[in-house]
């Protein structure tokens, strides 16, 4: 009776939502869980038709110091792998601004920052990044996308030191099929929340995403976790009420200066995203 009274207490039990940055740190970011970590981006590599790596070392462990609420804690995952090559592995439950330019950005400092002044370019090691979107963001159907440094038409490879995957679990729903194949596919439905009716099928071909979501329910029962949790939703709900009301100011500003030059409001609309109530408020009364 005991063992079954508990296995209906974790059925019943609410998990944390494993795309909150600071949980999604805690189980694949800390060095208890760093096998896990390996595991997932080998399922990642492997799906971009790459070798899967041996070793890795974390360059930012978890730790108890992270601030969910603190704008200095860095929530991405930075690891290298035993050839020297940087890692950095980021969550995204909102859209921020920018994501692809921002994307760039992270890549060129980790890039950067491997050399000291004065160096020769030559110690420069690849660096991949891999952005796991809780939206979508590239005009294709594909939830996992790959990006290299190409020739436009004979697609010869200038260099191999930059590369970038975008994976958008918004587009994952029509890959739910291919739930008993393995793979990446099963990692990213584990992280959207697939039903936990469902999550032996998905360590049947994913041995190691068992102590995944063994992490995932003991932080869901722990108080800190739970704390912590709260607060980073609470930090991550301002900065997107933030990036939203700063939108609608843009689109307001716009919408102004275009029906100061006569543009007619069904364009403003189709131009800025508002309704066209919200525009005639902006008409000046005359």
């Amino acid at each position: 009776m005991k063992v079954v009274k508990e296995w209906s207490e974790m059925l019943m039990l609410e998990l944390l939502d494993p795309r909150v940055d600071v949980i999604f740190k805690r189980i694949f970011g800390s060095e208890h869980n760093k096998d896990v970590l390996l595991a997932f981006l080998n399922s990642t590599f492997r799906d971009a038709g790459e070798s899967p790596l041996t070793e890795i070392v974390l360059l930012n462990p978890y730790t108890e110091a992270d601030s969910p609420d603190d704008k200095q804690s860095i929530m991405d995952i930075k690891a290298k792998t035993s050839k020297g090559e940087l890692l950095n592995i980021e969550m995204q439950l909102f859209n921020p601004y920018h994501m692809e330019k921002r994307t760039l950005f992270y890549w060129s400092e980790m890039y950067y920052h491997q050399i000291p002044k004065g160096s020769n370019y030559n110690i420069l090691k690849k660096c991949v990044t891999i952005n796991i979107l809780n939206y979508s963001c590239l005009p294709n159907n594909r939830y996992h996308s790959v990006f290299h440094l190409r020739e436009d038409h004979t697609g010869i490879p200038l260099l191999d030191d930059i590369e970038i995957h975008v994976i958008e679990l918004t587009k994952l729903n029509e890959y739910a099929a291919e739930l008993e194949e393995g793979g990446l596919v099963n990692w990213l439905l584990f992280l959207k929340g697939v039903n936990k009716s469902n999550w032996e099928v998905l360590t049947m071909k994913e041995p190691m995403l068992k102590k995944a979501m063994d992490t995932l329910e003991f932080l869901s029962q722990d108080a800190a976790a739970r704390m912590a949790y709260d607060a980073r939703m609470k930090a991550l709900s301002d900065e997107k009420s933030r990036i939203e009301g700063a939108k609608v100011e843009t689109s307001t500003e716009i919408a102004a200066k275009l029906l100061n030059r006569g543009v007619d409001l069904q364009t403003i609309a189709e131009a800025t995203g508002l309704s066209i109530e919200e525009i005639k408020a902006l008409q000046p009364i005359n």
